[in-house]
């Protein structure tokens, strides 16, 4: 297999996974932004959800803008590569998706809301890609850390995919599953957007309105 694998789109198995190392990639300890911690442990009350709509960067300020939100990081997960490095998921030989974690205030800020950011943010149809964004790593994704947001996560879908078809939109390919291990991306990914101001964002969202 060459060191692309069989396609970017194709999701690779555990067998073909790179390997990946041991020890974790180094991130600050403070939000460049919100100047809260950027990793758990998060104050009590907090819940985390954790999302995948292409590209991380412009994702995540996607959230951090938003009332509730106690903090935000990129990593990489859904796959199967240990602590890997952006280089390496950017060869789609590590299973893994750019996905954004996001500590939130639940009493604040419902996790409805967070499903309608995700859902009007990306064209969630799309497959292994977002836009000019091509490979596994794009893909759509929510990875639910507790019952009753994987429950809802599953309804929203099935509401917002009969939105996109009336609107003329494929079938959803939003992959739901339960969060596993989140790989904290390198340190200048965390927040890039608010240290280059100017810097690539690919979201785009559908224009169909969730709920």
């Amino acid at each position: 297999m060459s060191l692309w694998g069989p396609s970017k789109t194709v999701m690779v198995t555990a067998d073909q996974a790179l390997p990946g190392r041991a020890s974790e990639i180094h991130v600050p300890e403070r939000h460049y932004v919100l100047d809260t911690h950027l990793k758990p442990p998060f104050p009590v009350g907090m819940e985390v959800a954790v999302f995948a709509m292409g590209c991380f960067w412009g994702a995540e300020r996607l959230f951090w803008k938003s009332a509730g939100v106690y903090s935000t990081s990129v990593g990489y997960t859904g796959g199967f590569t240990e602590n890997p490095s952006y280089e390496e998921v950017c060869t789609a030989r590590t299973g893994h998706a750019e996905a954004v974690m996001v500590a939130f205030d639940p009493a604040e800020l419902p996790y409805s809301t967070l499903l309608r950011l995700f859902w009007e943010g990306h064209n969630p149809t799309q497959g292994m890609r977002q836009g000019n964004d091509i490979g596994t790593q794009y893909r759509s994704a929510i990875y639910w850390t507790t019952p009753q947001q994987g429950e809802a996560a599953e309804s929203s879908r099935q509401a917002y995919g009969e939105s996109l078809r009336r609107a003329g939109f494929g079938a959803v390919t939003t992959e739901i599953a339960p969060a596993g291990t989140f790989y904290w991306a390198e340190g200048y990914h965390q927040q890039y957007l608010a240290k280059n101001p100017g810097g690539y964002c690919g979201l785009g969202g559908t224009g169909v309105r969730c709920g």
